[in-house]
């Protein structure tokens, strides 16, 4: 695993240099789409192994060529299919993929630009590929546990049993998680109702609906909350000693340009939420805090010239968080408690993303 983590992780760098200078598929695919795949253990001098321009007549449609088949014991495995780095998955058309997929015997698709990878398979329908990825891996903002699902594709360790019953998974809490974060953002009227039977005594009304949704959406944002406080103390006495602070809570040195700075628990627990937002994107301890005299800056790398955002919690009549676009421009939002900080979330994460 280790030696694949390595591997994966030159992809990264690859990745990087491929956007500023790739401009065609041919380039992406020399660049890093084929590394890609040696990667995952493919011999890509090989015809037994990936077949470049692969060709499977479907039914009136002849010719027709998806750029990588790569075969296992004889068998085609997956489909590969690669766009130019410089265009968003998202909005591209894999039509090839599609057909192809109920011809052959794979039982899994990808579509690739050199930075994502989106994996299908035919989770929802035999031989016919799902229309939406069961799986999706960013070569260049990616974590522990992605990583570990990236190598179930590795050829040596290729099992389409165990793959589909992962695919399967993941569909399932994929789709899990979008219901809970709809829910989250504008809870439903069978959502609230479900559990105002839980927690109300006698017929649940119209009336009781409204009175109790607010409680409902309170207590979400407080398991959420709990959760993730749970999980950042967790991550804390694993990094530190548990007779040491943190180093987010090491007191500032002595210098003549720290007197009169006092970071404030407040702005710690900002601080661990901050962290705990771009988690779904860096390892946090990517994600430093600087205080100041005016404010508590939040930065990737601590580094200066990348700003995540700044607390402004030093008045005792209005507090404010400033969020930074891909421009570096500033806007403050200000915010009643700690917990107004999770509806910039997106924000905060983009803002990040912005320096991977």
């Amino acid at each position: 695993m280790s030696d694949f983590k390595t591997a994966i992780e030159r992809l990264a760098e690859r990745s990087r240099s491929a956007e500023k200078q790739a401009l065609t598929e041919e380039a992406t695919k020399t660049s890093v789409i084929l590394p890609f795949l040696q990667a995952l253990g493919f011999d890509v001098f090989s015809l037994d192994e990936v077949v470049p321009e692969f060709i499977a007549d479907v039914g009136t449609k002849k010719g027709e060529k998806v750029d990588f088949a790569l075969k296992i014991d004889g068998k085609v495995a997956m489909l590969v299919e690669a766009k130019p780095i410089n265009v968003k998955l998202g909005n591209t058309q894999f039509t090839q993929l599609y057909r192809y997929f109920s011809v052959t015997d794979a039982r899994f698709g990808i579509l690739t630009n050199g930075r994502e990878a989106w994996f299908f398979s035919d989770t929802d329908a035999p031989n016919k590929m799902d229309k939406k990825p069961f799986f999706k891996f960013d070569l260049q903002a990616y974590d522990k546990e992605q990583l570990n699902e990236l190598a179930l594709f590795h050829k040596d360790k290729f099992e389409v049993g165990a793959i589909i019953e992962a695919a399967s998974n993941l569909k399932y809490t994929r789709a899990a998680a979008n219901y809970i974060k709809s829910q989250l953002d504008e809870p439903s009227e069978e959502f609230v109702r479900f559990f105002g039977k839980q927690i109300y005594d006698g017929s649940v009304t119209k009336a009781v609906l409204e009175q109790i949704k607010p409680a409902v959406q309170s207590a979400l944002d407080e398991v959420i909350r709990d959760r993730i406080q749970d999980k950042l103390s967790i991550t804390f006495a694993t990094d530190a000693p548990v007779s040491e602070k943190s180093e987010a809570q090491q007191p500032v040195a002595s210098s003549d340009a720290n007197i009169g700075i006092e970071t404030t628990e407040e702005e710690l627990q900002a601080f661990m939420i901050i962290r705990a937002i771009g988690a779904k994107a860096v390892p946090i301890g990517r994600i430093v805090i600087r205080d100041a005299k005016s404010y508590c800056a939040v930065l990737m790398d601590d580094n200066n010239r990348r700003p995540v955002c700044r607390f402004y919690f030093n008045s005792a009549t209005t507090k404010s968080i400033g969020i930074f676009d891909s421009e570096k421009n500033e806007t403050k939002h200000k915010v009643e408690n700690l917990s107004d900080i999770f509806n910039y979330a997106d924000d905060i994460e983009a803002t990040i993303k912005t320096y991977l």
